[in-house]
Protein backbone atom coordinates (compact mmCIF):
# COMPACT_ATOMS: atom_id res chain seq x y z
CA UNK A 1 0.00 0.00 0.00
CA UNK A 2 1.11 3.70 -0.21
CA UNK A 3 3.60 5.13 2.15
CA UNK A 4 1.30 7.81 3.37
CA UNK A 5 -1.46 8.25 6.15
CA UNK A 6 -4.39 10.57 5.62
CA UNK A 7 -5.74 12.16 9.31
CA UNK A 8 -9.29 13.05 9.15
CA UNK A 9 -9.74 14.98 12.38
CA UNK A 10 -12.47 16.62 14.60
CA UNK A 11 -10.60 18.78 16.83
CA UNK A 12 -13.51 19.16 19.17
CA UNK A 13 -14.13 15.75 19.90
CA UNK A 14 -13.67 14.60 23.54
CA UNK A 15 -14.23 18.13 24.74
CA UNK A 16 -11.72 19.39 23.02
CA UNK A 17 -8.69 16.87 22.64
CA UNK A 18 -8.98 15.88 19.69
CA UNK A 19 -6.38 17.92 18.28
CA UNK A 20 -3.52 16.53 21.00
CA UNK A 21 -5.06 13.17 19.84
CA UNK A 22 -4.45 13.69 16.27
CA UNK A 23 -1.05 15.04 17.01
CA UNK A 24 -0.16 11.97 19.54
CA UNK A 25 -1.09 9.65 16.71
CA UNK A 26 0.46 11.35 13.98
CA UNK A 27 3.67 11.21 15.01
CA UNK A 28 3.44 7.55 16.24
CA UNK A 29 2.57 7.14 12.73
CA UNK A 30 5.35 9.55 11.04
CA UNK A 31 7.76 7.63 13.63
CA UNK A 32 6.64 4.40 12.06
CA UNK A 33 7.80 5.83 8.48
CA UNK A 34 4.48 6.97 7.32
CA UNK A 35 3.93 10.33 5.42
CA UNK A 36 1.30 11.77 7.40
CA UNK A 37 -1.12 14.43 6.30
CA UNK A 38 -4.12 15.98 8.17
CA UNK A 39 -6.94 17.16 7.20
CA UNK A 40 -10.39 18.95 8.95
CA UNK A 41 -13.28 20.45 7.53
CA UNK A 42 -15.30 23.34 7.81
CA UNK A 43 -18.39 21.05 8.52
CA UNK A 44 -19.23 17.59 8.13
CA UNK A 45 -19.72 17.97 3.98
CA UNK A 46 -16.93 19.63 3.75
CA UNK A 47 -15.01 16.53 6.08
CA UNK A 48 -16.71 14.35 3.36
CA UNK A 49 -15.51 16.12 0.42
CA UNK A 50 -11.86 16.55 1.53
CA UNK A 51 -11.44 12.93 2.57
CA UNK A 52 -13.06 11.42 -0.70
CA UNK A 53 -10.73 13.69 -2.71
CA UNK A 54 -7.73 12.08 -0.37
CA UNK A 55 -9.09 8.45 -1.41
CA UNK A 56 -9.47 9.29 -5.04
CA UNK A 57 -5.99 10.83 -4.57
CA UNK A 58 -4.92 7.25 -3.55
CA UNK A 59 -3.95 7.77 0.30
CA UNK A 60 -2.79 4.79 1.71
CA UNK A 61 -5.61 4.69 4.28
CA UNK A 62 -7.47 7.25 5.88
CA UNK A 63 -8.28 7.24 9.35
CA UNK A 64 -10.44 9.12 11.43
CA UNK A 65 -9.69 10.65 14.76
CA UNK A 66 -12.61 11.07 16.70
CA UNK A 67 -15.96 9.51 18.07
CA UNK A 68 -18.60 7.41 16.49
CA UNK A 69 -19.46 11.18 14.18
CA UNK A 70 -16.39 11.16 12.55
CA UNK A 71 -15.75 7.15 11.59
CA UNK A 72 -19.39 7.66 10.06
CA UNK A 73 -18.14 10.38 7.79
CA UNK A 74 -15.21 8.52 7.16
CA UNK A 75 -17.12 5.67 6.32
CA UNK A 76 -19.03 7.96 3.18
CA UNK A 77 -15.23 7.99 1.60
CA UNK A 78 -13.94 4.16 2.07
CA UNK A 79 -17.19 2.57 2.53
CA UNK A 80 -16.88 -0.02 -1.31
CA UNK A 81 -13.23 1.23 -1.95
CA UNK A 82 -10.23 -0.39 -1.45
CA UNK A 83 -8.67 2.42 0.80
CA UNK A 84 -8.86 1.14 4.11
CA UNK A 85 -9.83 2.62 7.11
CA UNK A 86 -8.01 3.19 10.68
CA UNK A 87 -9.69 4.35 13.65
CA UNK A 88 -8.11 6.61 16.48
CA UNK A 89 -10.71 7.13 18.97
CA UNK A 90 -11.64 10.20 20.29
CA UNK A 91 -14.74 10.68 21.15
CA UNK A 92 -17.17 9.93 24.28
CA UNK A 93 -18.58 6.95 22.68
CA UNK A 94 -16.46 5.11 20.68
CA UNK A 95 -18.73 2.17 20.09
CA UNK A 96 -17.31 1.23 16.71
CA UNK A 97 -13.69 1.21 17.83
CA UNK A 98 -15.00 -1.03 21.12
CA UNK A 99 -16.74 -3.28 18.54
CA UNK A 100 -13.28 -3.93 16.80
CA UNK A 101 -11.17 -4.21 20.17
CA UNK A 102 -9.32 -1.33 19.66
CA UNK A 103 -7.62 0.40 22.47
CA UNK A 104 -9.84 3.29 23.94
CA UNK A 105 -7.77 6.22 25.97
CA UNK A 106 -4.50 5.63 23.95
CA UNK A 107 -4.08 7.45 20.86
CA UNK A 108 -0.62 5.98 21.00
CA UNK A 109 -1.65 2.54 20.80
CA UNK A 110 -4.25 3.28 18.25
CA UNK A 111 -1.24 4.43 16.03
CA UNK A 112 0.36 1.26 16.74
CA UNK A 113 -2.42 -1.06 15.59
CA UNK A 114 -2.66 1.32 12.51
CA UNK A 115 1.12 1.33 11.40
CA UNK A 116 1.49 -2.69 11.87
CA UNK A 117 -1.74 -3.46 9.74
CA UNK A 118 -0.17 -0.98 7.19
CA UNK A 119 3.51 -1.90 7.13
CA UNK A 120 1.78 -5.62 6.68
CA UNK A 121 -0.67 -5.15 4.61
CA UNK A 122 -3.64 -6.76 6.53
CA UNK A 123 -7.07 -5.53 7.37
CA UNK A 124 -10.42 -7.19 8.66
CA UNK A 125 -13.32 -7.57 5.92
CA UNK A 126 -16.33 -5.90 7.65
CA UNK A 127 -19.77 -5.57 6.92
CA UNK A 128 -21.78 -1.89 6.35
CA UNK A 129 -25.10 -1.03 7.16
CA UNK A 130 -26.62 1.38 3.62
CA UNK A 131 -29.69 3.52 4.45
CA UNK A 132 -29.68 5.43 0.66
CA UNK A 133 -26.05 6.85 0.24
CA UNK A 134 -25.49 6.90 4.02
CA UNK A 135 -23.58 4.09 5.51
CA UNK A 136 -22.89 3.13 9.31
CA UNK A 137 -21.18 0.84 11.21
CA UNK A 138 -23.16 0.07 14.49
CA UNK A 139 -26.73 0.53 15.04
CA UNK A 140 -29.62 2.24 13.22
CA UNK A 141 -32.18 3.74 16.40
CA UNK A 142 -35.80 4.33 16.38
CA UNK A 143 -38.11 4.98 18.75
CA UNK A 144 -37.75 6.29 21.73
CA UNK A 145 -34.00 6.55 21.56
CA UNK A 146 -34.13 8.66 18.57
CA UNK A 147 -36.68 10.98 20.06
CA UNK A 148 -34.33 11.45 22.96
CA UNK A 149 -31.59 12.34 20.46
CA UNK A 150 -34.21 14.25 18.54
CA UNK A 151 -34.81 16.40 21.83
CA UNK A 152 -31.37 16.44 23.22
CA UNK A 153 -29.85 18.08 19.71
CA UNK A 154 -32.88 20.45 19.99
CA UNK A 155 -31.44 22.08 23.34
CA UNK A 156 -28.82 24.49 23.40
CA UNK A 157 -27.92 23.57 27.23
CA UNK A 158 -26.46 22.13 29.41
CA UNK A 159 -23.55 20.85 27.38
CA UNK A 160 -21.82 17.34 26.59
CA UNK A 161 -23.81 13.90 27.57
CA UNK A 162 -25.72 15.89 30.50
CA UNK A 163 -28.37 17.07 28.02
CA UNK A 164 -29.43 13.60 26.60
CA UNK A 165 -29.63 12.40 29.80
CA UNK A 166 -31.91 15.33 30.44
CA UNK A 167 -33.72 14.41 27.25
CA UNK A 168 -34.47 11.38 28.31
CA UNK A 169 -35.36 11.96 31.49
CA UNK A 170 -38.22 14.24 29.49
CA UNK A 171 -38.89 11.44 26.67
CA UNK A 172 -39.71 9.38 30.01
CA UNK A 173 -42.82 11.70 30.78
CA UNK A 174 -44.00 11.29 26.99
CA UNK A 175 -43.46 7.44 26.93
CA UNK A 176 -45.90 5.46 24.98
CA UNK A 177 -46.29 2.15 22.00
CA UNK A 178 -45.11 3.44 18.74
CA UNK A 179 -47.06 1.57 15.84
CA UNK A 180 -44.59 0.04 13.91
CA UNK A 181 -44.26 -1.73 10.54
CA UNK A 182 -41.18 -3.71 9.85
CA UNK A 183 -40.64 -6.07 6.82
CA UNK A 184 -37.31 -8.42 6.76
CA UNK A 185 -36.05 -9.81 3.47
CA UNK A 186 -38.78 -8.90 1.40
CA UNK A 187 -41.07 -11.05 3.21
CA UNK A 188 -44.79 -9.75 4.79
CA UNK A 189 -45.37 -7.11 6.81
CA UNK A 190 -45.31 -7.11 10.86
CA UNK A 191 -47.30 -4.75 12.72
CA UNK A 192 -46.61 -3.90 15.80
CA UNK A 193 -46.16 -1.16 18.98
CA UNK A 194 -42.64 -0.86 20.73
CA UNK A 195 -41.00 1.17 22.81
CA UNK A 196 -38.04 1.51 20.00
CA UNK A 197 -36.61 -1.22 17.21
CA UNK A 198 -32.90 -1.45 16.44
CA UNK A 199 -31.00 -2.49 13.44
CA UNK A 200 -27.51 -3.67 14.52
CA UNK A 201 -25.05 -4.49 12.33
CA UNK A 202 -22.82 -3.68 15.57
CA UNK A 203 -23.55 -4.78 18.95
CA UNK A 204 -23.74 -1.22 20.80
CA UNK A 205 -24.29 2.82 20.57
CA UNK A 206 -23.91 5.36 22.84
CA UNK A 207 -20.76 4.66 24.47
CA UNK A 208 -21.22 0.88 25.30
CA UNK A 209 -24.84 0.26 25.33
CA UNK A 210 -25.57 -3.09 23.89
CA UNK A 211 -28.72 -3.06 22.73
CA UNK A 212 -27.54 -5.44 19.98
CA UNK A 213 -25.87 -7.38 21.46
CA UNK A 214 -25.08 -10.51 19.87
CA UNK A 215 -24.82 -8.59 16.12
CA UNK A 216 -21.34 -9.47 14.20
CA UNK A 217 -19.45 -7.21 12.04
CA UNK A 218 -18.83 -9.78 9.65
CA UNK A 219 -21.83 -12.19 9.55
CA UNK A 220 -23.78 -10.49 6.70
CA UNK A 221 -26.76 -10.13 8.63
CA UNK A 222 -28.07 -7.18 11.08
CA UNK A 223 -29.65 -8.05 14.54
CA UNK A 224 -33.01 -6.28 14.72
CA UNK A 225 -34.34 -6.09 18.62
CA UNK A 226 -37.60 -4.63 19.31
CA UNK A 227 -38.29 -3.65 22.83
CA UNK A 228 -42.01 -4.16 23.10
CA UNK A 229 -44.70 -1.27 24.80
CA UNK A 230 -43.70 -1.22 28.19
CA UNK A 231 -44.17 1.53 30.83
CA UNK A 232 -42.16 3.45 32.51
CA UNK A 233 -41.53 1.24 35.70
CA UNK A 234 -40.31 -1.68 33.19
CA UNK A 235 -38.39 0.33 30.84
CA UNK A 236 -36.45 2.03 33.82
CA UNK A 237 -35.75 -1.37 35.66
CA UNK A 238 -34.68 -3.02 32.42
CA UNK A 239 -32.24 -0.19 31.07
CA UNK A 240 -29.32 -0.83 33.20
CA UNK A 241 -29.03 -4.23 32.07
CA UNK A 242 -28.58 -2.83 28.09
CA UNK A 243 -24.67 -2.28 28.91
CA UNK A 244 -24.48 -6.21 29.57
CA UNK A 245 -26.65 -7.07 26.43
CA UNK A 246 -28.81 -9.23 29.33
CA UNK A 247 -31.86 -7.15 28.58
CA UNK A 248 -32.01 -9.19 25.10
CA UNK A 249 -33.84 -11.86 28.13
CA UNK A 250 -36.79 -10.11 29.22
CA UNK A 251 -39.94 -10.95 27.65
CA UNK A 252 -40.96 -7.77 26.19
CA UNK A 253 -37.70 -7.96 24.22
CA UNK A 254 -37.04 -9.93 20.66
CA UNK A 255 -34.58 -10.60 18.51
CA UNK A 256 -34.80 -10.74 14.64
CA UNK A 257 -31.71 -11.39 12.12
CA UNK A 258 -32.06 -10.19 8.24
CA UNK A 259 -30.17 -8.79 5.85
CA UNK A 260 -32.83 -5.99 4.68
CA UNK A 261 -35.40 -4.12 7.39
CA UNK A 262 -37.89 -1.70 6.13
CA UNK A 263 -38.93 0.39 9.19
CA UNK A 264 -42.35 2.17 9.02
CA UNK A 265 -43.49 4.44 12.24
CA UNK A 266 -44.78 7.99 12.43
CA UNK A 267 -43.27 10.84 14.15
CA UNK A 268 -40.12 8.82 14.43
CA UNK A 269 -36.19 9.82 12.95
CA UNK A 270 -33.80 7.46 12.05
CA UNK A 271 -30.13 7.47 13.53
CA UNK A 272 -27.38 5.57 12.81
CA UNK A 273 -24.50 5.52 14.49
CA UNK A 274 -25.96 8.89 16.25
CA UNK A 275 -26.06 10.88 12.96
CA UNK A 276 -29.57 11.38 11.82
CA UNK A 277 -30.83 9.82 8.72
CA UNK A 278 -34.46 11.20 7.85
CA UNK A 279 -37.68 10.18 9.25
CA UNK A 280 -39.10 6.89 9.00
CA UNK A 281 -40.30 4.82 6.39
CA UNK A 282 -36.24 3.52 6.22
CA UNK A 283 -34.89 0.93 4.23
CA UNK A 284 -31.76 -0.86 5.72
CA UNK A 285 -29.33 -3.26 4.01
CA UNK A 286 -26.63 -4.98 5.33
CA UNK A 287 -23.50 -4.81 2.67
CA UNK A 288 -21.21 -7.55 3.13
CA UNK A 289 -17.08 -7.24 3.29
CA UNK A 290 -18.17 -3.39 2.56
CA UNK A 291 -15.09 -1.96 4.31
CA UNK A 292 -11.16 -2.90 4.97
CA UNK A 293 -10.71 -2.26 8.83
CA UNK A 294 -7.38 -1.52 9.98
CA UNK A 295 -7.52 -3.73 13.34
CA UNK A 296 -6.70 -6.82 15.21
CA UNK A 297 -8.65 -9.43 14.53
CA UNK A 298 -11.29 -10.26 17.36
CA UNK A 299 -12.67 -13.63 18.82
CA UNK A 300 -17.00 -13.34 19.15
CA UNK A 301 -17.17 -15.24 22.30
CA UNK A 302 -19.25 -18.18 22.45
CA UNK A 303 -22.94 -18.21 22.60
CA UNK A 304 -22.92 -14.57 22.36
CA UNK A 305 -25.78 -14.22 19.85
CA UNK A 306 -29.35 -14.63 21.05
CA UNK A 307 -31.77 -16.78 18.84
CA UNK A 308 -34.31 -14.71 17.23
Amino acid sequence: MSGDITLLINPAAGQGSGARTALRAGRVLRDAGFLVRGIVGADADDAVDRARAAVAQGTGALVAVGGDGMVSLALRAVAGTTTPLGIVPAGTGNDMARACGLPLGDPGAAARVIAAACKAGTHRLLDLGRVGDAWFGGVLASGFDSRVNDRGNRMRRPRGRFRYDIAMVAELGRLRGIPYRMRLDGGPWREFDATLVAVGNGPSYGGGMRMCAGARLDDGLFDITVVGEVDRRTLLRVFPRVYRGTHLGHPAVSVHRAAEVVLDAPGVTGYADGEPLGPLPLTARCVPRALRLLAPETRQPSGARPAG
